[in-house]
């Protein structure tokens, strides 16, 4: 039988890799970790490679696993279902694997200049009503540069042609290369040992037959950033219907 929510919250404030930080506390509560991470936690000078949104953590211990050489911390605000993921490092002593419970809006605070080397978002919430709760929204993109290293790699999964339009867009009104872009990952021999590990929610779309979209791309340092002004197609599968159409606005 599985643990309950409030026992996995009593779990997770014992584990030494998981660092509790909600925006309820985080004005309150110092974070010493921020511009130590490698020094005070892994305890070495390789890359560090954030999951935002991680949700069950598959991707984060899934990266682990496969790269010893860097070290991967998943952030994600539902403790109850990092809770997978962290028991799953800790019971595979993954020294190389972390998590944070925060939101993802405060991100920077947790990580100093140049203290990350890449990014995954993996199945984000697509949020087709406002552009700056999207995590590739320049509202987004310039909080990831406060800490990312400069050319800092961005990695998104996504099942939504609405995420993957949009960010498709954002790249292009910024003049920003994608390095891999894929309307389907898993027929266009894209798909390595990497992109193939699977969230639970990635096996939930494509069971239905949804394909899985990605992109790869190189976030530079000193250039202004700004919102694609155009009109997309809402995923139908959600609650919206196909008929509605979303206006993109200037993220400030």
């Amino acid at each position: 039988m599985g643990k309950n929510k409030l026992q996995k919250f009593v779990d997770m404030a014992a584990y030494p890799h998981v660092f509790e930080y909600p925006y309820s506390v985080a004005e309150e509560v110092p974070f010493g970790m921020r511009g130590n991470w490698h020094r005070d936690f892994f305890r070495n000078d390789r890359p560090i490679v954030l999951e935002l949104g991680c949700g069950r953590g598959e991707y984060t211990v899934g990266l682990g696993r496969r790269f010893p050489e860097k070290n991967f911390i998943g952030v994600d605000i539902k403790g109850a279902r990092m809770w997978s993921g962290a028991t799953e490092a800790m019971e595979e002593g993954l020294r190389n694997v972390a998590f944070l419970r925060t939101n993802i809006e405060i991100i920077d605070r947790f990580f100093s200049s140049g203290e990350v080397s890449e990014i995954w978002l993996t199945f984000s919430d697509p949020q087709m009503k406002k552009a700056t709760k999207r995590l590739t929204s320049t509202y987004f993109l310039e909080r990831y540069r406060r800490f990312l290293i400069p050319g800092g790699l961005i990695h998104i999964k996504t099942d939504s042609h609405f995420l993957f339009t949009y960010t498709r867009s954002l790249l292009e009104e910024n003049k920003l290369p994608a390095e891999v872009m894929t309307e389907d990952l898993y027929h266009a021999g894209e798909a390595d040992e990497i992109l193939s590990i699977k969230t639970y929610y990635e096996q939930q779309w494509l069971d239905r037959g949804l394909d899985i979209k990605y992109i790869r791309f190189r976030l530079p340092q000193g250039v202004q950033l700004t919102e694609p002004e155009v009109e997309i197609e809402l995923d139908t599968y959600r609650s919206y219907n196909r008929s509605k159409r979303s206006g993109l606005q200037t993220s400030k």
